[in-house]
């Protein structure tokens, strides 16, 4: 385990001890004390130096938590050790270092996964099959909404249950868009594929240097336009997904998927339609792992985890510059 600076870090901990194939064996974080508790929590050595760490032979792979500001040159480093890779989102805050890394990954034979959950889910693989079966004809806007309430003050913080460093612009790279913002990125890229331009508007109503929440209009190289949005300061928000198409529309409200089509009703007046979910697929980690064992290959791809990057690197670029941003 490297780190547990992340919010996941702990779950991505309690997956691997779950897992059959996986037995946690060290741990490294850039805090040498929250690292020091944590492996005495996990009943593993502690290694202040993650060189020491990663020329371990018994060692075959990495889980990385760390500030995503350091994503590169942890992995980078894990990489050129021979480690198989997990990381949190999102992977490098640059394309040019999520090309690298990505490449590296390739070129070694080992496989580089980043947690990307939300493609797994059973309300999202139901989705793409209504897609791909044309239950809604072609697709021509969509829409995915993301948000808690993580930066609102209460009754234990006056700055709310995320902690203090998710508000640091230097370890995070941003704020809602880059964290919570992701999920709703990568979704909307595998539906409607890479964005081509897009126009980002930041608000900053708790006072943090990076936004508290984020509204993105998305223009698609397929021709498909759509909005993507995500905050830390909205309570009792479910998570929505909407497509709209030339039969019709689906709705997704937290895990609920509702349709209304031409192609179920084909006269009279639309209804909505409520549908049965598809299984949910393996978790990331469990995809990551069977990739490793038996050469699998992952439902999380290299194009969507690239995507995700490129998607944030000109977010940030639009909302500085209050332009539309073409994506490179």
């Amino acid at each position: 385990m490297l780190s547990k600076w992340h919010v996941h870090a702990r779950d991505y901990a309690r997956e691997a001890l779950a897992h059959e194939e996986i037995q946690i064996a060290a741990v490294w974080d850039e805090d040498a004390q929250r690292g020091e508790q944590w492996a005495q929590e996990l009943q593993v050595p502690f290694f202040a130096n993650l060189d020491d760490l990663l020329c371990r032979t018994d060692i075959d792979a990495v889980i990385v938590g760390t500030p995503t500001v350091m994503h590169p040159q942890v992995i980078w480093a894990a990489l050129e050790q021979g480690k198989h890779v997990f990381s949190e989102k999102v992977l490098a805050l640059s394309t040019v270092d999520c090309d690298t890394l990505l490449d590296l990954a390739e070129r070694r034979g080992l496989q580089l996964m980043v947690s990307l959950p939300r493609l797994s889910h059973d309300y999202f693989v139901t989705v793409e099959h209504l897609l791909r079966d044309g239950a809604i004809g072609e697709l021509t806007f969509l829409r995915c909404r993301l948000a808690h309430d993580g930066a609102l003050a209460n009754g234990e913080s006056p700055t709310g249950w995320l902690p203090s460093y998710f508000f640091d612009k230097v370890s995070c790279g941003g704020g809602a868009l880059i964290d919570l913002g992701a999920h709703p990125i990568y979704l909307t890229n595998r539906l409607a594929g890479p964005a081509r331009r897009l126009c980002a508007s930041f608000t900053y109503l708790t006072g943090h240097e990076v936004e508290d929440h984020a509204a993105v209009i998305v223009e698609y190289a397929s021709g498909v336009s759509g909005v993507v949005e995500a905050g830390f300061i909205s309570r009792g928000s479910p998570f929505t997904l909407e497509l709209y198409g030339t039969l019709g529309t689906v709705l997704v409200e937290d895990s609920q998927v509702r349709i209304q089509s031409r192609a179920l009703d084909q006269e009279g007046p639309l209804k909505w339609h409520t549908v049965p979910l598809f299984d949910s697929l393996n978790t990331p980690l469990e995809q990551w792992v069977d990739a490793i064992m038996n050469r699998r290959a992952p439902h999380v791809r290299r194009q969507d985890i690239r995507d995700l990057t490129r998607f944030n690197e000109a977010a940030l670029l639009s909302a500085g510059d209050g332009c539309m941003t073409a994506l490179s």
